[in-house]
């Protein structure tokens, strides 16, 4: 079962992109601190675990115990910001862990398939990475395009108060103001 793992290794990454971040929901600054304690007090536990073990197999389970706890540090630190940038260090966390314990797996075979499963570990991590950094340009290309539809928008709203004179038009132009954010 272990010689195909490495096969498993896209759908496994892609699952471990897909899934759902926690969305910030307020968390207080004790909430956040018992919670990076108990994400050590796991890691302490599941490197205890690995200690038990040797050779590949102690490789492996540290590479996954390292790659649980560095994706509960950022999928907590998300949690606790809510910032997209946290969002997007979240699911790099989530690559890079699956990178390293695809990594170490390959360490389980020998010579050309080594170098194979060495190729499609780091290729899978390539493009997991790329689509992370594609989603990442499409949310600022969202922005900008928001950014210059409000602005259109607001010069139209100042073009129907030319329409209106005195303190109608004053009103209209502070109106437009408030509405889109101008000062």
């Amino acid at each position: 079962m272990i010689s195909h793992s490495y096969r498993k290794a896209p759908f496994l990454l892609a699952a471990l992109i897909g899934l759902p971040l926690a969305q910030a929901a307020g968390m207080s600054h004790g909430d956040y601190d018992a919670a990076k304690a108990r994400i050590g007090a796991d890691f302490k536990i599941d490197d205890a675990r690995c200690n038990t073990m040797s050779g590949n197999a102690r490789s492996i389970c540290e590479e996954e115990a390292k790659g649980t706890e560095k994706v509960a540090r950022a999928d907590l630190e998300y949690s606790y910001t809510g910032k997209a940038r946290d969002q997007r260090r979240a699911k790099m966390a989530r690559v890079d862990s699956a990178y390293s314990i695809a990594r170490e797996k390959c360490g389980l075979k020998a010579d050309h398939d080594k170098d194979v499963c060495t190729q499609e570990a780091k290729a899978n991590q390539t493009k997991s990475l790329a689509d992370i950094k594609m989603g990442a340009a499409v949310g600022d290309a969202r922005t900008v395009n928001a950014d210059d539809k409000r602005e259109a928008d607001y010069k139209v709203a100042l073009e129907k108060c030319d329409a209106t004179a005195g303190d109608a038009k004053d009103s209209c132009i502070a109106a437009a103001k408030l509405r889109f954010g101008k000062s």
